[in-house]
């Protein structure tokens, strides 16, 4: 094939393993589908974890879905988008017609098992990428692609903030000071919540800190023991929101009588017990939000103009260099050299673009 009809994507295969492979450019199949170029695409929770086989996904399928670049060609029922047009995608399908979308769940869609983006069909860490037009935002002016790669974790963390039924006077506990957990903090700070923040890693806590406005906190946590962490508050916290997915029996624990609990992080075999008499007399409401509908994604590009997201990027690598990447998230991956010791980054950015392209050819 001739090399204007190829491209560079990074592929996962059974075994945990990633290659950037040469393949052939995406097709247009669908009246509606838009040909976006990607410009730049964040390393998600969700890619690691599925290079950490913690979340399934289809061996063979490009990663990532966090994601904005500039459309190259559409299909014939495209009328809002034209080429030259900056846009940020959606990668949360939802069909518009079953039970769920029906009722004004569509992040619940009964059709999105097997169209997710990244997980199920091919996703933006590569060059190029089709993605149906309903699923595409024009990009504001003045608007980044950088800081629109953070519009997609920024829609999830909307939804599970709006979950939690925030009043204006809650003090607030996030469990994690990664990308989520920093995000969280930083949309609760715009809002006037006191906040602190309670993380392990200690190079993750220094760089929550740098980003993180005064006065929130942000404490490394104790081993076994978040309540000295937790502010200093009498009553303890009126909402933590869990974005670790394995401290959830710590949450309940420490927030305070007639409280909210937000279980927001996903680990796939993560478990936790939880004291039901407790939550019944102490009345603790316990919310798990899951996927954020459509208008909070619009939501969340509306406020990407006002919140500073690419100050959470600390890394923004060539695509080539993705093995880089992932250890920068503490990711070893096989034939890169000794496994990271800890975190070095907060966000990495992947761009793709026209760097030397390998070798090695993947069944596309």
């Amino acid at each position: 094939m001739d090399s204007d009809t190829m491209m560079q994507a990074l592929v996962f295969e059974t075994g945990e393993r990633l290659r950037l492979c040469s393949r052939p450019l995406p097709a247009l199949r669908h009246p509606d589908d838009v040909l976006v170029r990607v410009a730049a695409s964040g390393i998600c929770g969700t890619d690691r974890s599925i290079v950490l086989g913690d979340f399934p996904a289809r061996s063979g399928v490009v990663l990532g879905h966090e994601a904005a670049g500039g459309v190259v060609a559409t299909g014939p029922a495209v009328g809002s988008l034209a080429p030259g047009g900056r846009v940020v995608i959606n990668p949360t399908y939802h069909c518009g017609s079953c039970r769920c979308c029906r009722r004004g769940m569509a992040a619940h869609c009964a059709s999105k098992d097997g169209r997710e983006i990244g997980v199920d069909r091919d996703g933006t860490l590569a060059e190029y990428v089709v993605v149906p037009a309903p699923f595409l935002h024009p990009l504001p002016p003045g608007v980044s692609y950088r800081r629109a790669a953070l519009v997609e974790p920024l829609a999830c963390v909307l939804n599970n903030l709006t979950a939690a039924a925030l009043r204006w006077t809650d003090r607030c506990l996030v469990l994690g000071a990664g990308p989520i957990g920093t995000l969280c903090a930083l949309v609760l700070a715009f809002r006037g919540h006191r906040v602190t923040v309670v993380e392990r890693d200690a190079v993750r806590v220094e760089l929550a800190q740098h980003v993180l406005p005064a006065p929130t906190q942000v404490v490394p946590a104790r081993e076994g023991d978040l309540w000295p962490a937790a502010g200093g508050w009498e009553a303890g916290p009126d909402v933590v929101v869990d974005t670790t997915g394995v401290l959830l029996a710590d949450a309940l624990e420490v927030v305070a009588t007639g409280g909210t609990v937000v279980a927001m992080g996903e680990r796939e075999t993560a478990t936790a017990t939880i004291p039901v008499r407790s939550l019944v007399t102490r009345g603790v409401r316990l919310v798990g939000a899951g996927p954020y509908p459509p208008h909070l994604f619009q939501t969340a590009l509306d406020l990407a103009r006002d919140l500073p997201l690419d100050s959470l990027v600390t890394h923004t690598l060539p695509l080539h260099r993705y093995a880089e990447a992932f250890a920068a998230l503490h990711v070893p991956l096989a034939d890169t050299g000794p496994a990271p010791s800890s975190y070095a980054a907060m966000k990495v950015l992947l761009l793709p673009g026209d760097q030397a392209r390998e070798e090695s050819r993947c069944a596309g």
